[in-house]
């Protein structure tokens, strides 16, 4: 196994850290005996971090019960996450925290997050509440190791986020598909000028750039020379990245755990060849063979006097063609609803400023008009007004 150095605290952190999310269920829970394997296996293989959640339902328990069975506690790091949006009062930071020490049998955290903290207006909500106060003590009395959030949205919104506090780490969404959307290559390089490590997740989009690649993408993969699996192109582009600190995977097998041991082992920073590097902008091309808008990304049409993220409305609606609909629909909505302040399509009024500054002369108010009919449909509709009261906004 190889190991990245936290710059803030230089710890050694495992560049494999097992996402504790996707265990296979049994009669309608994790099978824990299976489990433990797995976990197991990852332990002796090297992986000391172990990403999990509250709203994760029975990952935190598992967890708990596996450190203490097996004794590692000390071996590894445990990341797990307040889920910041059912905070209404401050004494809830404690209910909810002290919650998950008992969930995960443990008396500290090495590395909490902000779970799903978008844009910083929800992140002033929260220190309204007294977070700064809360986190100052936590850390004081050693109960949290490290502070930090996870992310799901544009590169300017990632960005603003970063200067809001001084944070540990951050975690968000990146690979070979994601590379200018959600935080992107940008987000991540700010990150590192900053000092912040950085947490992967979705490196393989959650199983699409290894199960649903169409079969132009699969034939380049093939016609290579050097022989990898589509999973292993995946993870070998993430951790060629020396910004990245750790990549998470949901493993649930155990040869997928060995197997990605094995790749986490030999996967070095600046490695890949240009040959193995131009591979991945020909895969791309195939999988966004059926785009609707030619948007790179760059950023130029923002801010949108609406706060409409555009960038991330059109990401979405070309992977709601070339991807899956539920998936991209899903990423519409968390990136652009599931926050205090919105930023979807339908909040457009039409004023022209964006197209005045796009490079790409893409009519850039036809196509929200596309995104708004694509996705805000009436299960958009109900469930935009149930997340008012799920994220107690």
């Amino acid at each position: 196994m190889q190991y990245r150095t936290d710059q803030r605290n230089n710890n050694e952190l495992s560049v494999l850290g097992f996402g504790c999310m996707r265990f296979t269920k049994k009669g309608g829970s994790f099978d824990q005996e299976k489990a433990f394997r797995e976990l197991a296996r990852a332990v002796e293989l090297g992986v000391n971090y172990f990403d999990t959640a509250y709203a994760y339902a029975g990952s935190e328990v598992l967890l708990g019960r596996f450190l203490k069975e097996y004794g590692c506690r000390d071996r590894i790091n445990i990341a797990t996450k307040l889920p910041q949006y059912r905070i209404k009062k401050g004494e809830e930071f404690d209910s909810y925290f002290n919650e998950e020490l008992e969930r995960l049998m443990t008396d500290h955290v090495d590395y909490y997050l902000l779970h799903m903290l978008n844009d910083v207006k929800s992140f002033e909500r929260l220190c309204s509440l007294g977070l700064k106060e809360w986190i100052r003590a936590k850390k004081a009395s050693g109960q949290i190791r490290n502070m930090g959030f996870s992310f799901h949205g544009g590169t300017l919104a990632f960005k603003d986020l970063l200067d809001a506090y001084d944070w540990d780490f951050c975690q968000i969404q990146f690979n070979y598909m994601d590379e200018h959307t959600q935080a992107g290559i940008d987000g991540l390089n700010y990150a590192h000028e900053k000092g912040i490590p950085v947490i992967i997740m979705e490196p393989l989009r959650g199983g699409r750039l290894v199960n649903a690649l169409p079969k132009d993408a699969l034939m380049e993969f093939e016609n290579m020379s050097i022989k990898r699996s589509p999973a292993e192109w995946g993870l070998r582009w993430v951790w060629n990245h020396p910004q990245v600190n750790v990549v998470l995977s949901g493993m649930n097998d155990i040869t997928q755990v060995e197997e990605n041991c094995r790749i986490a082992s030999e996967s070095l920073p600046d490695s890949l060849s240009e040959e193995e590097l131009a591979l991945y902008g020909r895969v791309l091309t195939a999988i966004l063979h059926d785009i609707k808008v030619g948007c790179t990304g760059c950023g130029y049409c923002q801010p949108c006097p609406r706060n409409v993220d555009i960038p991330t409305c059109f990401s979405t609606l070309n992977a709601s063609y070339s991807d899956n609909y539920a998936n991209s629909f899903r990423e519409y909505f968390m990136c652009t609803t599931l926050r205090k302040d919105r930023t979807n399509a339908g909040l457009c009024i039409k004023c022209g400023k964006c197209e005045q500054h796009c490079p790409q002369s893409i009519k850039i108010r036809d196509m929200l008009d596309l995104v708004k009919r694509r996705f805000e449909n009436p299960v958009y509709k109900i469930a935009a007004a149930g997340s008012k009261l799920i994220m107690r906004y």
